[in-house]
């Protein structure tokens, strides 16, 4: 009977390492196809705990009687089970490392605190505007909002460099989400009604009951504060919650590319695993585009299937767009992050025509990533060479 408890005593400790192995960037464990099995462990974790807990509870007495040293051994065992749950589910669990806002607070350019130089993901909704500054969406993961009368979350996913904007509504009702951990370095999140896990890179159910099922996304911006705030000078921003500083902090340098963890690092050199790329998303395809080659051109006028695209930085090289040209013999050169056509029409960085009876240009989908978040999410991209 007292192997009953030392088989209790393992399958509890290889359970709790296995329930949070494929979902935690352990490794390996983020170039698997496993988030099936992960949901799978997940779910049922209380069975399998219950059942190695009912073994251990049997075979105990036993294993406590069998000799003189074995209340040592039943105590060391009981002690490694402790602490690995301890580990798992406290220390390693995605939603005890990362919490969202105690506050959010908002002001306006004049009362703003936020370095003009940070990076911010920007989102207009009904004409109205704010900026969430990557240094701490990056440590919440996620931020609750409403926005033009619209109930937003903006996530921002650091492995990945992916910063989306969703509307958390799940058939036709406001939806809630935790983090729960990540599947191929993507954050992943739950929602509180069905227990599905949701990716960050494109608000798609992966596994669980909603299985297939999308967020609605909206249009982002990644651009400086400054950048913003000079093409919507009437955006409130983000404000760093003082509960947060020592996390902020450590991002401090993320946006950057400085950092030298394995996780967060940037390559230097071009379509390597953490080199930096700027995605465009079109009806007609997908396509990459080097950031080191970005900088060097400023403007990329290029096609992607069908439709004409331009894929533009700014001077502060940091903030960027991707627009429709209307035709594909229109080409842009840049003069104080204002464009302008053969033709003489002049647009400003958002596509928006400076003459009247001009139409805007259409802005489309750009994100910037890591090269390898934008081929592991799609497969069928092309790269511009």
């Amino acid at each position: 009977m007292k192997k009953l408890f030392y088989i209790g005593i393992i399958g509890l400790i290889l359970f709790e390492i296995a329930n949070v192995y494929f979902i935690m960037p352990m490794p390996g464990s983020q170039r698997m196809n496993s988030i099936d099995a992960a949901y799978f462990f997940y779910t049922w974790r209380w069975v399998f705990r219950g059942v190695f807990g009912l073994l251990a509870l049997i075979g105990i007495l036993p294993a406590y009687r069998a000799g003189k040293w074995a209340p040592y051994g039943v105590g060391l065992a009981l002690l490694a089970v402790a602490g690995v749950a301890y580990a798992t589910n406290y220390e390693m669990a995605a939603d005890t490392m990362f919490y969202q806002p105690s506050v959010l607070t908002l002001k306006n350019a004049a009362e703003n605190k936020v370095g003009k130089e940070r990076l911010v993901i920007g989102v207009e909704v009904n004409g109205q505007a704010r900026a969430y500054p990557i240094q701490y969406i990056g440590y919440h993961h996620q931020v609750r909002d409403t926005l033009g009368g619209k109930p937003i979350i903006v996530t921002y996913c650091t492995v990945c460099r992916t910063g989306r904007a969703f509307e958390p509504i799940v058939n036709g009702k406001l939806e809630t989400f935790r983090l729960v951990g990540m599947d191929h370095f993507n954050a992943m999140f739950e929602d509180k009604t069905t227990g599905s896990w949701w990716r960050q890179a494109n608000g798609e159910a992966i596994t669980g009951k909603l299985k297939g099922q999308t967020l609605p996304e909206l249009d982002i911006t990644q651009v400086s504060l400054d950048k913003w705030l000079a093409l919507h000078p009437n955006s409130l921003v983000m404000q760093p919650d003082a509960k947060f500083q020592e996390e902020y902090d450590s991002l401090s340098n993320y946006e950057s590319g400085k950092r030298k963890g394995k996780l967060t690092k940037r390559d230097s050199a071009s379509w390597q695993d953490k080199s930096w790329v700027v995605g465009v998303e079109v009806s007609g395809g997908t396509k990459a585009y080097d950031w080191n080659q970005l900088q060097k051109k400023r403007i990329i006028n290029d096609m992607i299937g069908y439709l004409p695209v331009s894929v533009v930085l700014a001077s502060d090289n940091k903030s960027f767009v991707a627009l429709r040209r209307a035709t594909p013999g229109q080409k842009f050169v840049m003069k104080n992050d204002s464009l302008y056509d053969e033709g003489g029409s002049v647009y400003d960085l958002l596509g928006k025509s400076h003459k009247s009876g001009v139409p805007d240009l259409v802005k489309v989908n750009a994100y910037q990533e890591y090269w390898h978040s934008w081929q592991t999410f799609h497969p069928d991209t092309k790269q511009f060479r």
